[in-house]
């Protein structure tokens, strides 16, 4: 992506180019970009000059411009393509790799996207229809089918020859090996194959011990791989242990991009496909449920400060500071559980080390509660002159941060046992427990001990 304030000047230039009507000075601006730039310019611009600017490039330079649809967010890209037929589709979407197309048709009405596939070329259609035959957000969905591959009888020689004469390879850095039923078999690398002798057989060098990827799993496992083993590639395998596809790193950073987009809407109870130009009905409809579930909480929360009302009737005092008790209870909880969270989609948090993580996350919460106690409890001690208001508040604090972090850890870890995605639930139960039991607590020991703070 082009620095800020280059950025900023394409943008600017293709405004005042498109308005002032110089086609060609604005072909020739746009043709100098790139792709994710490109996008970056329709993005921000109004719809009707984006449209136009958009068909301007499509018909000089169809590939260059169905590659930056290809970086577009599906709210921006839909409408530039609704407004073309099928057979035009079809042409256009034979510029760019499978994958990129079958993403980008997805997003289409069904309609649409049916006829699309129908007017293809056989090949390419057959190719796209394949990868949309995958469950969304795995492997096989995201890979590119078109993968080069070497025969495992071939030798070093004979294999550079091939590699000359195919036309278009995503990735040489990884040369993939096969049997003659396309099982793969072993890797070998450009340089190891460089480095060898021409007569030197492929069996004799490929790594026969590699890192692969079944067709159906998760796009985020897939990234974790790539990660960990800080691949370039990886390949894609059928149960058969067939080679069907690859899926190279620019994917991957798009999967991690979307997988944390996702995760930090979750937690906050938005759909991860609302985008800031998503319309306010749209977003009216997938925020209220949530909205909804958090009113059902804060409601217990209500009755249970409703159960002391007597004794706040007595301290009013307690009014004032009970909040402090829930909110740091609240903060805390966030904290655990941003950590839990993201140690469980990174695969660093199992049922076997849950325990060491729930310990840990304790001690943190007494530890943290503790000291805010004692601060907590100076201040109130000096606002209401009562040292035994302020002992209450922070054992009631230890206690709500100690929930807090128990509960921020074992809820997220709950919820990936019965298969629910702890970023979208934990927060909303999570919230209950500390406003729930900071109130509780607070109360309840004043309560106990309201002999004290009259």
């Amino acid at each position: 992506m082009l620095p800020h304030r280059r950025i900023d000047v394409v943008f600017d230039s293709v405004k005042r180019l498109q308005r002032i009507g110089a086609t060609g000075n604005l072909l020739n601006l746009l043709q100098k970009q790139h792709p994710a730039d490109l996008a970056e310019v329709f993005s921000g611009l109004p719809e009707r000059e984006r449209r136009s600017v958009f068909d301007t490039l499509l018909d000089r330079n169809s590939r260059l411009a169905m590659e930056a649809i290809s970086e577009l967010e599906p709210e921006v890209r839909v409408p530039l393509l609704i407004e073309y037929g099928a057979e035009e589709l079809a042409l256009f979407f034979q510029e760019v790799p499978s994958d990129d197309a079958a993403a980008v048709i997805d997003d289409l009405p069904d309609t649409l996207s049916a006829s699309v596939l129908e007017v293809m070329r056989r090949k390419d259609s057959d190719e796209v229809q394949h990868l949309l035959e995958y469950a969304d957000q795995t492997a096989g969905r995201i890979m590119n089918p078109e993968v080069f591959a070497l025969s495992e009888d071939l030798t070093a020689g004979e294999a550079i020859a091939a590699l000359q004469q195919s036309s278009d390879v995503e990735m040489v850095f990884y040369l993939y090996v096969v049997d003659e039923r396309h099982h793969l078999v072993g890797v070998i690398s450009l340089r190891r194959l460089l480095l060898v002798s021409p007569e030197t057989p492929l069996k004799r060098i490929m790594t026969a011990d590699l890192t692969t990827a079944q067709v159906n799993i998760d796009q985020e496992e897939v990234a974790q791989l790539v990660a960990s083993y800080n691949l370039l590639a990886i390949p894609v395998v059928d149960d058969e242990n067939k080679l069907v596809g690859i899926i190279t790193v620019d994917d991957v950073i798009d999967v991690i991009k979307d997988e944390a987009t996702e995760d930090i809407y979750r937690m906050a109870g938005v759909s991860s496909d609302e985008h800031i130009f998503t319309s306010a009905r749209e977003s009216l409809q997938k925020r209220l449920p949530w909205l909804g579930v958090n009113l059902i909480t804060a409601i217990l929360a209500a009755l249970v400060v409703r159960l002391f009302q007597s004794t706040i009737d007595q301290v009013v005092a307690l009014a004032a500071f009970m909040t402090i008790v829930a909110s740091m209870g609240g903060n805390a909880a966030t904290q655990t559980l941003t950590v839990i969270v993201r140690g469980i989609a990174l695969g660093e948090l199992t049922w076997s080390n849950s325990r060491k993580a729930l310990v840990k996350e304790a001690m943190v919460g007494v530890g943290n509660g503790t000291i805010l106690g004692l601060v907590g409890a100076v201040f109130a001690w000096w606002v209401v002159g009562n040292p035994y208001f302020g002992g209450i508040l922070a054992l009631a604090m230890v206690i709500n941060l100690l929930v807090a972090a128990v509960a921020a850890t074992l809820i997220p870890i709950a919820l990936r046992a019965l298969r629910i995605d702890p970023a979208l639930a934990s927060s909303v139960f999570i919230t209950t427990l500390t406003d729930v039991f900071g109130f509780f607590a607070f109360l309840g020991l004043a309560t106990l001990f309201i002999e004290y703070l009259d």
